[in-house]
């Protein structure tokens, strides 16, 4: 891949052969285009045992927010360094899990746009179908032309990208008693969000009680920490949300005998674009920090995030095993805070 001049994918590789067989590496899938074949691959480290806690990375969904790939491929490094000397995280991986699929869309990356190939946008694809008037804004996700954004695609067949995303979820988190996936993007706003479900309709998701938990245990234990934590449709509501769609089919299977929580980070790069209006006029200048120092800023602020959702899986008691009245005082109250009931 080396003379693709894709660096990502590159720095992905070079990561799969340093950690050798320390890391479980599977290629999801190839995706074509035109006369190449790009791999989507996943790294699993830790155990093995199906009842283990899971915490999945993934990035890359949106080619052009690729700040997010860049992240986890950081963290990689981190953890690739890590293992030599850490005795706690290695007694941590003893019990737990870490997926990573870095570059969920290699087509859109390696071209820097939103789409992958097909020109799909990939978290408009799912069967989902948002509610409201909100959802019938075109960036919502439109299925009129592949020749503007926001494309859904074809609604009887998800695209590839999409499946594999899927097929690791399905494989690696549902199988699991408690499992959080982090998907990471940029763009939006001028400060980092943590979004949970739903993203397509202004309702309190199943777990809403957990969530306010881990919200509140995360605001005690870092007091000044950047995350705006809410429900994604406080914001914007989108059709064909691949998180909203996979927490649906999960709860339908499931119901309260496990806990799966789907959370995205949005790096808020308007941040970025006003220091710099000019980065504008750059191909990547409204989703990813073009100056070098900035960029680095962005690689390191997340890592304290990663801890602590990977120790709040190892360590569940305050925000899993809530009594039952615990989960109604917190549902009342997320209710108040989140959907103005």
């Amino acid at each position: 891949m080396t003379s693709l001049n894709f660096p990502e994918l590159e720095q992905l590789e070079c990561l799969i052969g340093q950690f050798g067989d320390r890391a479980c590496t599977e290629v999801i899938d190839y995706i074509q285009y035109k006369d190449i074949e790009f791999p989507i691959y996943s790294l699993t480290l830790g155990t093995a045992d199906p009842d283990a806690p899971v915490l999945a990375f993934f990035g890359g969904v949106h080619g052009l927010e690729k700040i997010g790939s860049e992240v986890i491929l950081s963290y990689l490094q981190t953890i690739l360094h890590l293992l030599d000397w850490d005795e706690e995280l290695l007694q941590r991986l003893e019990k737990s899990r870490l997926v990573f699929v870095p570059i969920v869309n290699p087509v859109g990356v390696y071209l820097g746009r939103r789409s992958n190939g097909n020109c799909v946008d990939l978290m408009r694809n799912s069967p989902i179908e948002g509610e409201g008037n909100g959802a019938k804004k075109i960036y919502s996700g439109q299925r009129m032309t592949r020749y503007l954004p926001w494309f859904r695609g074809d609604m009887e067949k998800m695209e590839k990208e999409s499946l594999a995303l899927c097929k690791v979820v399905g494989e690696q988190l549902f199988t699991s008693p408690l499992s959080i996936a982090l998907d990471l993007h940029s763009g939006f706003g001028i400060k980092d969000r943590l979004w949970f479900p739903y993203a397509s309709r202004q309702t309190p998701f199943t777990y809403i009680p957990q969530a306010l938990a881990l919200k509140e245990l995360f605001d005690r234990c870092y007091q000044n920490h950047v995350y705006k934590i809410e429900p994604m449709s406080m914001e914007y509501v989108i059709n064909g949300d691949l998180w909203d769609y996979l927490f649906d089919q999960f709860v339908g299977k499931f119901g309260d005998q496990k806990l799966f929580l789907p959370l995205t980070l949005e790096m808020g790069s308007w941040l970025w674009l006003r220091k710099n209006p000019l980065h504008l006029f750059y191909r990547h200048g409204l989703f990813h920090p073009m100056l070098p120092h900035r960029q680095q800023r962005v690689l390191r602020r997340h890592f304290v995030l990663f801890d602590f959702l990977h120790r709040s899986l190892l360590s569940p008691s305050q925000w899993v095993h809530l009594t039952e009245s615990q989960k109604t005082f917190n549902q009342q109250k997320a209710e108040a805070l989140w959907y103005g009931q």
